[in-house]
């Protein structure tokens, strides 16, 4: 048995869905443990594509069993539309691989509401939320006001959970001019599709200890990017949950160790999506020729990503911050056609030369990139599954960004393409 963690090492979308789909197949339970359906993975399995927001990975596989832990936040319209959508691929749904946390913090239509009437509010210094309402339903389940799964089962005590939730949302509404928030018609609704999704109800603190007992392989699907943790992210730009590894743990009910392996996916340059610093950042041709090479806009919102150079003092950072153990490579064949690369190996602000991001946003937004430059390649990598059949200078740079992090390499992805994967070492290997 060998349990492994998914998380990005940077701002996500650095191409997590390959990776999850491989590691998937390898594992027997896919467990979600944090996020919503602002993030999503792209999987493409015998030339179908699937585009997953809420599910776990492992639900496209026969055989496997999908977890929606504690930890994420679910609207529940949003859930049963994307199985009906995956269900309608020929997959199989039902409540033997399919399993929910009853303790799951639910978004409701006040949520998304409240996102945008925030974002709209705030004009240039709007955080950049999907507006999916992720953030507010977080805020509800810290003050300890939020509906959960488990609040469906009773029409009494949904009311009474309601009443006190609305409370909270209404006087909010009424101080910015909005028209308040009933309750009758979200109490109907709620309850017409609360057995479709209660069926799938479980505790999933004791069926992953269940799990546990059976020697079954588990794999932790993160969603977003360390970067983005609200609590080591570039804060306040940032989302409302926990993104390290260690979120696993606390998002799905087991111990710490109960990870044996945490994998980081990096992409070989860095995007990201939204408001935020952005040292590396280039708004430039070569920006915009990283972009389109890299088919940077995402999976659920169709936004436009930024790009710019590896910065490898951050995911040197948030390597130590979440205890990755090795880092899977992505996207190198995107720089297949620069004549130079550049890598972010310090900082400097105010004159001074340091070497982390500060936690300060104004810091973080002062300091200027330090860069190493290596010469291009000029040739292709993509399709190439050997190390030693790289291009000599795509060599060099993967072993000093490797050096650099002060993290081995586990595998480097070609292209989008499964099959084209160089794998140095495979997580659930019991000798790594």
């Amino acid at each position: 048995m060998k349990n492994v963690v998914v998380v990005g090492s940077q701002w996500g979308d650095e191409g997590k869905g390959k990776i999850v789909d491989w590691l998937s197949s390898e594992a027997d339970v896919v467990v979600r443990f944090q996020g919503g359906h602002n993030a999503g993975h792209t999987l493409v399995i015998d030339g179908e594509t699937y585009k997953l927001r809420l599910l776990p990975s492992g639900i496209v596989r026969k055989d496997k069993i999908s977890v929606i832990g504690n930890g994420v936040v679910v609207d529940p319209w949003a859930l049963l539309e994307e199985i009906e959508e995956i269900k309608s691929k020929g997959v199989e749904i039902n409540n033997e691989n399919l399993i929910l946390s009853e303790s799951a913090t639910l978004i409701l239509p006040f949520h998304k509401e409240m996102d945008e009437i925030r974002e709209d509010a705030a004009g240039n210094s709007k955080l950049g939320t999907t507006r999916r309402g992720i953030g507010p339903a977080y805020e509800d389940k810290i003050g300890r006001r939020s509906i959960r799964v488990m609040d469906l089962a009773s029409e009494e005590n949904l009311d009474k959970r309601l009443d006190a939730v609305l409370v909270h949302h209404n006087a909010i509404r009424k101080g910015l001019g909005k028209k308040l928030f009933q309750k009758d018609s979200l109490k109907k609704e709620l309850l017409k599709i609360s057995p479709k999704i209660l069926k799938f109800s479980r505790p999933v603190w004791k069926k992953i200890d269940e799990f546990k007992s059976q020697r079954k392989k588990i794999l932790f699907e993160g969603a977003q990017g360390i970067l983005l943790d609200v609590d080591h992210g570039t804060y306040p730009f940032v989302t409302s949950s926990n993104t390290v590894a260690s979120a696993a743990a606390t998002g799905s009910g087991c111990g710490p160790n109960s990870i044996n392996y945490v994998l980081g996916i990096t992409k070989a340059y860095t995007t990201r999506v939204g408001e935020g610093p952005f040292p590396s950042e280039l708004k430039d041709e070569i920006g915009e020729l990283l972009g389109t090479r890299g088919k940077e806009f995402g999976t659920v919102t169709s936004r436009k990503r930024r790009c710019g150079w590896f910065d490898a003092v951050l995911v040197r950072q948030t390597i130590k911050i979440s205890g990755i153990d090795g880092i899977a490579l992505t996207k190198l064949d995107v720089l297949d056609e620069l004549d130079e690369i550049k890598m972010c190996i310090a900082y400097e602000i105010d004159g001074k030369k340091i070497d982390y991001l500060p936690a300060a946003v104004d810091d973080q937004l002062k300091v200027k990139p330090v860069y190493k430059v290596f010469k291009g390649w000029k040739s292709t990598t993509n399709g190439i599954k050997e190390f030693d059949k790289l291009p000599e200078n795509a060599k060099i740079y993967v072993k000093e960004l490797e050096k650099f992090v002060e993290t081995k390499i586990s595998s480097i992805s070609t292209s989008p393409e499964r099959k084209d994967t160089i794998l140095i070492e495979n997580p659930y290997d019991n000798n790594v």
